[in-house]
């Protein structure tokens, strides 16, 4: 019967340390969670920034056109 309690006694310890392993692993995996997120984020700020800067080049061209054109224009009258 002695052997049954220290047994029990091992596997009650055992379990109680891998409770407070996972509890650790849970808490790290909510830290690179929420690194994640914040990653995520940026990311979105800098996909609009970066739409916003080609929308800005490509008027900036459709403009550097029109002018050029223009140029030609008042060059060959």
């Amino acid at each position: 019967m002695e052997k049954e309690t220290m047994l029990k006694e091992a596997l009650d310890e055992l379990k109680v340390e891998m409770e407070l392993r996972f509890k650790k692993v849970d808490e790290g995996l909510d830290s690179i969670e929420g690194r994640v997120d914040r990653i995520e984020k940026k990311m979105d700020g800098f996909r609009v920034e970066l739409t916003e800067t080609q929308e800005t080049v490509d008027f900036i061209s459709v403009k550097t056109l029109q002018h050029e054109k223009k140029l030609r224009e008042l060059n060959q009258s």
